[in-house]
């Protein structure tokens, strides 16, 4: 591991070079939030950003993917990666992406993710401003930082840019970098640090104790009492940089071929749990309250045995993006911790 130093004057031009190589995904400005997107221009970048509308799993894992193209000749794969750079990832969405890379290759390896996955460059960045619904400072905060190439963190004057991989380090030659001194990599430590404790909202309890008390709470009326509201809209599940399901289709054309796809799915949704029976179709989370329950025991209970911890980075995507104000973990768990 090493670390350097990168002015705010020399930041554009590394932003450019950068540009010159590959394309660049990141956080830009749209209306009055911001999105992962492939910069036209360096000075599109904004590193100042709190969140992005949806996490940065869409790089490896786009909304919409075709997976093979069909006709009369056979069929032909999609998977096409372009080496690409993630920059400006935040330290919890980095953490979702670890996640996802477990997701997609435990059990059933997923090729079209890992092939995106392999051909992308993440370049981490700090938190300068705090989205308002974010807790990632109690949830999953001492979870290890793996699977980025670099990560700049600001500080007065620049950036302290730590290298972790060899594809981090050959971004190195790509820019005016120095090397760091003692008080810039010190003063990074305590910005990184300041940005966990200063998080607006947080949990009262342990990853371990809500695990426990969380699946303790099964049976609780807690969850028929919280999803009063719900509209069964699945915003919440769109938004989380955890949620991995998808739905796979087939659309054919007069010709006689076709392609299939995939598209995010949502276990909040009714037609989630919904699946073909005799005579009819059948349900298996008919009730909105067990739909809402199984989405926090997922993220809360169900996953920590292949993840090591909750399935939940903290980032606060879903407060932000339920318009019945009812998804936010925060006010869940901590209400499941007072009652037990």
């Amino acid at each position: 591991m090493q670390n350097h130093f990168l002015s705010d004057q020399d930041l554009t031009p590394f932003v450019e070079a950068l540009m010159s190589r590959s394309p660049v995904i990141a956080p830009v400005a749209k209306r009055t939030r911001f999105v992962f997107e492939r910069l036209a221009t360096a000075d599109e970048l904004r590193l100042d950003y709190d969140t992005t509308v949806l996490p940065p799993k869409t790089v490896f894992f786009p909304t919409k993917q075709d997976l093979i193209h069909f006709d009369n000749e056979g069929f032909r794969s999609c998977i096409n990666p372009e080496e690409q750079v993630l920059l400006g990832v935040h330290p919890h969405d980095i953490k979702g992406i670890a996640m996802s890379d477990v997701f997609y290759k435990d059990r059933q390896v997923d090729n079209n993710y890992l092939a995106n996955r392999r051909a992308t460059t993440i370049v981490g960045s700090s938190v300068q401003n705090h989205y308002k619904h974010a807790f990632f400072g109690s949830m999953n905060a001492d979870r290890p930082l793996t699977g980025h190439d670099m990560f700049l963190t600001k500080i007065d004057g620049g950036y302290v840019a730590e290298v972790l991989t060899d594809k981090g380090a050959a971004l190195i030659e790509l820019g005016n970098f120095s090397e760091a001194t003692d008080e810039q990599i010190a003063a990074a430590d305590a910005a990184n640090r300041a940005a966990n404790e200063n998080c607006p909202e947080k949990l009262n309890g342990t990853a371990e104790a809500i695990r426990e008390k969380v699946r303790a709470a099964f049976d609780s009326p807690v969850w028929e009492e919280l999803s009063r509201d719900c509209f069964s809209c699945g915003s919440c599940n769109i938004v989380c940089p955890t949620c991995y399901c998808f739905d796979v289709q087939d659309e054919w054309n007069l010709e006689g071929g076709g392609k299939r796809f995939r598209l995010w799915d949502a276990c909040l949704t009714r037609e989630f749990s919904e699946v073909a029976g005799p005579g009819g179709s059948e349900n298996f989370r008919e009730d909105r309250a067990e739909r809402y329950r199984h989405r926090f025991m997922r993220k809360a209970t169900y996953l920590n045995d292949q993840l090591g911890g909750p399935a939940c980075i903290g980032c606060g995507r879903c407060s932000g993006a339920c318009t019945a104000d009812i998804a936010n973990p925060v006010t869940v768990i901590n209400k499941i911790l007072e009652q037990s």
